[in-house]
């Protein structure tokens, strides 16, 4: 018998590329879906949100003008690191989630099927999207989409880890950058998250990651009048708060991705629905033969 005692982990932000301890100074007890103490998580505070709101933005240039197959390489390389620590996200689901091992596993295996299909639509997206249009006299009139800018998601409650990907890669892989505040009872998926972006090619501030409770921090972030658009997934089964965050969304003329009725289905197909709402469409007139 082992008279070793146990290190207790305090997991911290993921703002900007560094993990700084929450400006509160506040954490919350983590535990697994029996009850047991597994960890400590960062409380972020609103002061938290708006460093994570000015990392998107410092960030947003440069990932936006990187190229798309640039931005589909560095996706397909989270998706090589987090299957690299496969082990540790499969404890941290089962923990999180309360799910078999075996169960487990295949969660953990479509989370990195879901990176590694959205790295796929990197170049793709435009030619789906784009279009050059019919128009009467000598122009071409071509459309081509664009990344909508800084994009706040509120991540699935229920699904820690499939549905936090299936959330956060189609905002970065469009180009734009996110501030994403997890689940707040199973964050052990989210903050490991943060550490394979850390070790993989992401920069700094394209992803920053917040734990702590939604009904704190999101309505900061919907009226953050530097915020493009809010991603409302995590609010499933809260209509107050959803419309509270719509209105404030409201005020700088946000884009709103809705809160679900339910919980989505996160094993099925997604779609382009996740892409195209954080993507504008912007059109040029050029003169033929000038």
């Amino acid at each position: 018998m082992s008279d070793r005692i146990d290190v207790r982990k305090t997991y911290k932000l993921y703002i900007g590329g560094a993990f700084p301890r929450s400006e509160s100074a506040y954490s919350y007890e983590v535990r697994d879906s029996r009850g047991a103490f597994v960890a400590n998580a960062a409380l972020a505070s609103r002061k938290d949100a708006r460093d994570a709101v000015v990392a998107a933005r410092k960030a947003f240039g440069s990932w936006s003008a990187r190229t798309a197959y640039n931005r589909a390489q560095i996706l397909y390389r989270i998706a090589e690191v987090l299957e690299d620590r496969r082990p540790q996200f499969v404890q941290a689901v089962v923990q999180s989630e309360g799910l078999s091992s075996s169960k487990a596993e295949k969660v953990v295996d479509a989370a990195v099927d879901r990176l590694v299909w959205y790295a796929g639509w990197a170049d793709k997206i435009t030619q789906v999207l784009g279009s050059a249009n019919p128009v009467a006299g000598p122009f071409f009139n071509l459309s081509t989409p664009e990344p909508t800018g800084v994009v706040a998601v509120l991540a699935p409650q229920e699904s820690s880890l499939l549905g936090l990907i299936s959330v956060v890669a189609p905002v970065i892989v469009t180009g734009n950058t996110v501030v994403v505040v997890s689940s707040y009872d199973r964050p052990l998926p989210a903050v490991n998250l943060a550490e394979v972006l850390a070790t993989s090619d992401v920069p700094g501030g394209v992803v920053n990651l917040l734990t702590g409770s939604a009904a704190t921090v999101a309505p900061w972030l919907a009226a953050h009048m530097d915020v493009n658009a809010i991603d409302l997934t995590g609010v499933v089964g809260d209509a107050a708060l959803a419309t509270e965050l719509e209105v404030a969304a409201a005020d700088n003329l946000k884009r709103v991705r809705r809160a679900p009725a339910v919980e989505p289905d996160w094993s099925a197909d997604p779609g382009l629905e996740p892409m195209t709402t954080f993507l504008e469409i912007k059109t040029v007139w050029h003169p033929i033969g000038v």
